[in-house]
């Protein structure tokens, strides 16, 4: 069993709406997991036409996003370390702070090079962001409230993805630089807060002695040895490879070569997938919270295959609909209950966090990185169902793992893995 005992000086308590009794930590990361997806979206629409400006192929202006992503990935690891050494506070400020900088420069970009550069740089500051955020939320808040503070911060994520893209279309429609300026501006709020508002906390006892690199690697091949932490990153890969990484690259395509329907099908059910996974989020919270996160792990996996093998099987445009909806139900427990389970593997002992919280992130980034890539090669050499299917068995392995998976509870009746 892994444990990581964070201390916070941090005890006040938010009084009224849905983070009533929590610590203020988890109302103030969630105002900036909505300002710093609210930025992303803006930009977002903007990326590939700004970098076909420089006469590069599609394929190349797509590598600009790929960039971003591949080094959230490459990343992660060390930010895991960063936030073990240094604390998630300092650098949560520092990594919005490197993204704020890279954006306005790449909006500055001259040549396809240099926008290229700069937006990799961007994602080694979304990982150092990520990992220190969610640190950080997970040490502040008790067991048995984890699962709705961590609903409640997914929620500013999804609510500033939908709101960005349709004001970053409007602010790239008038010019493809701005977006990258005005995404920089919006991060210097959350950078603020991150570094003044938020007290010195979540910063591990073992942080007081800095490790060695081979000392991260130690307490993380100790995790992997256990099968909870095992089950929390599989099921973040399952979803970010079924769930986000093949809804993102291959539902738009379906919906163009299968369902012979235009890209605003494609948006109307992006919509519909976003309002079920919304919904979702707090009741999922507050039952992982209750019943455990076991269950919801594994309805979560169950739900998320059981809408992506409809879209294999059921035809039309209706079928369409409903199976998002019944995946982004999915998605919004999966969303919840690995990361609450995560926390409750964190609480406990004097051991490094940060690097646990890493590779957690980076399973679910790796996850959506080659969700689209062997989803693509499955429609190029099979069809879009056979697609779906495999995507719906990664989900059920995941699932399956979820399920073997011990779940006990603590003094308070919290569930603890």
């Amino acid at each position: 069993m892994i444990r990581v005992r964070i201390t916070s000086a941090a005890v006040s308590r938010t009084g009224r709406g849905p983070f009533a009794g929590l610590p203020r930590e988890a109302a103030i990361l969630s105002s900036v997991s909505f300002t710093v997806a609210l930025g992303y979206g803006i930009a977002a629409p903007a990326i590939p036409a700004f970098a076909r400006q420089f006469g590069v192929s599609v394929a190349a202006a797509a590598s600009v996003i790929s960039a971003f992503a591949l080094m959230r990935v490459a990343f992660a690891l060390p930010a895991g370390r960063l936030v073990d050494r240094f604390g998630s506070r300092r650098v949560m400020a520092a990594g919005i702070a490197v993204v704020a900088v890279s954006s306005v420069l790449a909006g500055l970009s001259r040549s396809f090079p240099q926008l290229l550069v700069l937006r990799g740089v961007g994602g080694l500051g979304s990982a150092m962001f990520s990992v220190s955020a969610q640190a950080l939320l997970l040490a502040s808040v008790p067991s048995g409230q984890r699962g709705r503070a961590s609903g409640l911060y997914t929620g500013g994520f999804l609510l500033g993805g939908i709101t960005g893209p349709a004001l970053g279309g409007v602010v790239a429609a008038w010019s493809l630089r701005a977006p990258f300026f005005l995404y920089g501006a919006l991060l210097v709020v959350p950078a603020v807060i991150a570094a003044v508002a938020l007290g010195p906390v979540a910063r591990p006892v073992a942080a007081r002695a800095t490790a060695s690199p081979r000392e991260s690697l130690t307490v993380l091949a100790g995790a992997l040895r256990s099968r909870a932490y095992q089950a929390v990153a599989a099921v973040n890969f399952a979803d970010g490879f079924a769930v986000l990484g093949i809804r993102g690259a291959i539902i738009p395509l379906f919906v163009r070569d299968s369902l012979h329907r235009s890209a605003t099908w494609t948006g109307i059910g992006f919509l519909v997938f976003a309002a079920l996974n919304g919904a979702t989020l707090l009741p999922a919270g507050r039952v992982a919270d209750t019943l455990g996160r076991r269950p919801v792990m594994v309805a979560g996996c169950a739900i998320s295959a059981a809408g992506l093998l409809a879209l294999a099987v059921l035809p039309g445009r209706w079928a369409y609909l409903g199976a998002l909806a019944v995946a982004g139900a999915g998605s919004g427990l999966l969303d919840v209950a690995p990361s609450a389970m995560l926390g409750d593997l964190l609480s406990g002992q004097a051991r490094q966090g940060g690097i646990l919280v890493a590779f957690f992130q980076m399973a679910g980034d790796a996850g959506a990185v080659t969700g689209p890539v062997v989803a693509g090669l499955l429609v190029d050499g099979a069809s879009y169902p056979a697609a779906f299917g495999v995507a719906g068995g990664v989900l059920a392995a995941a699932a399956l793992l979820a399920l073997m998976t011990p779940e006990r509870r603590d003094d308070r009746g919290a569930p603890v893995a």
